[in-house]
């Protein structure tokens, strides 16, 4: 016996209440679960499957990984949701829900991509310098990306980020909420209390904004949507004509935090705590050394070093092959 596919889904909004009462999931976290089962739902609804059974769930992850070009860990987290939803079907006692064969799918132990990318320091400074200063939402934008790049925040943390709890200017400390209602506390240097400053300073000049708790408000008065912040950023990229090999978003300044702390020798268990992850290992993607730090490795090595010295002495003439010439 298989779950039928007219009842699999039937149970969708009472999933998504029970993880937001009993596990007090975020609403980004909830966002991306019921986005997850719809996607499934789509697939299935594309096909000729009766049943919801093992073959239906491989097809699925072909689908993803080559129509989509999810990567292993994007897999992982839809699978997640899926067995999650499963469990929940168990609990209620649909008929059959132990049949369900997410639990036989194996985790993706390696990724199809590489490592996240970072943008330079360089590159970085590019970036804001393409930022208006001179509107009060060019000081709100320059704000928002440069809390996101000086403390390593999600898009998301920012987004539920409020003026009078969240943000203490005078002890330089802000508070922040992350996966798993996870609390944290992070230190705000000058540079980013002042940009801080700069923008709560004209942020009562926006349309309601004072009837709003939220840090970073629209130009309508309402929290700033997680949305409206990855457009916004694009335009900002679009504006910059920033050239990189990769694609930029609002959480590649994530990245970026994180990398530049390596680049510094930051140890890794602070990185840990600053980026809000609770293992050491969901802090390694994101942080690889930089290929200005690769090059000054490259050149400590024996060899090199031997090999410059004797350059250097003229004991060693290097001569490189002239242009050919083609004889008259």
């Amino acid at each position: 016996m298989a779950v039928e596919i007219a009842g699999f889904f039937d149970h969708i909004d009472d999933f998504i209440d029970y993880r937001k009462d009993i596990y007090l999931a975020s609403d980004q976290t909830l966002k991306s679960n019921r986005i997850d089962l719809k996607l499934f739902e789509n697939f299935i609804g594309s096909k000729s499957h009766k049943t919801i059974n093992g073959p239906a769930v491989m097809e699925f992850q072909y689908h993803l990984k080559n129509d989509r070009d999810n990567c292993g860990g994007s897999i992982n987290r839809k699978i997640f949701t899926l067995r999650s939803y499963s469990h929940f079907l168990r609990l209620r006692d649909v008929p059959d829900a132990e049949t369900l064969p997410f639990y036989d799918v194996l985790k993706i132990r390696q990724g199809y991509r590489n490592r996240p990318n970072a943008l330079t320091i360089e590159q970085m400074k590019h970036v804001f310098d393409s930022i208006n200063r001179d509107t009060i939402l060019g000081i709100r934008d320059y704000a928002v990306y440069a809390l996101m790049y000086q403390t390593g925040l999600r898009v998301g943390e920012v987004h539920t980020l409020d003026l009078t709890t969240s943000i203490d200017l005078e002890s330089r400390i802000l508070t922040v909420v992350g996966k798993g209602n996870k609390r944290r506390e992070l230190y705000l240097t000058d540079e980013i209390v002042q940009v801080l400053s700069e923008w709560i300073a004209v942020r009562p000049y926006l349309y309601k904004s004072k009837q709003n708790c939220a840090l970073f408000v629209s130009k309508k008065g309402n929290r700033l949507a997680i949305r409206t912040m990855e457009d916004n950023f694009n335009k900002i990229l679009i504006k910059s004509e920033l050239k990189t090999h990769f694609n930029v978003t609002c959480h590649t300044l994530r990245h970026t935090f994180a990398s530049h702390l390596n680049d510094k020798d930051v140890d890794i268990l602070v990185i840990q705590s600053l980026l809000g992850h609770s293992s050491t290992r969901s802090t390694e993607p994101y942080i690889h050394p930089s290929l200005e730090k690769i090059r000054h490795a490259m050149e400590k090595l024996p060899g090199v070093v031997y090999m410059k010295e004797l350059v250097e002495s003229g004991i060693l003439n290097l001569k490189f092959q002239s242009e050919y010439h083609k004889r008259e």
